[in-house]
């Protein structure tokens, strides 16, 4: 008598959401609601740990600090949106550095960049969607924010 064959259960894909003041964005948490319901995710959100470009008197500690909470809120609201994401990490101010640093530790099968619009993203005047496309061979997907403010 033979058994009966079952398909394994494809491995949830992995994605690493990069954001920082737009962690809780509702653009962001469309595009993660969308992934989830496309099929089985992990979220890692990696949130580099950038001073508010207003503030010019910023520690590298208060910085962090501040990422962290972010990291909290934005985990929970991921999650409030049916998304499998425990995995939160405070990295590196330069979020090209911060993003070497994860993939590093995991691969992943996907690049969610998150930031604010033009004129007030200083990720875009940096121009770090095509650097994050251009170092790691990983599909990005480049999120835009209609805040206009920073909290």
């Amino acid at each position: 008598m033979t058994e009966p064959q079952t398909t394994p259960e494809a491995a949830p894909r992995r994605i690493l959401v990069v954001a920082n003041q737009t962690a809780c964005g509702d653009e962001l948490l469309e595009v993660i609601a969308s992934r989830t319901r496309e099929g089985p995710c992990r979220f890692t959100l990696l949130v580099p740990a950038t001073p508010p470009a207003e503030h010019a008197t910023w520690t590298e500690g208060s910085a962090r600090a501040l990422a962290k909470r972010r990291m909290v809120e934005a985990l929970t609201r991921f999650r409030e949106v049916g998304a499998d994401a425990t995995d939160g990490v405070v990295g590196d101010a330069n979020p090209v550095r911060a993003i070497d640093d994860v993939l590093l530790d995991q691969a992943h099968d996907e690049i969610i960049l998150s930031t604010l619009p033009p004129g007030v993203s200083r990720w875009l005047r940096l121009d770090l969607p095509r650097r994050v496309e251009q170092r790691f061979s990983v599909p990005l997907t480049t999120v835009i924010s209609g805040r206009q403010l920073a909290n």
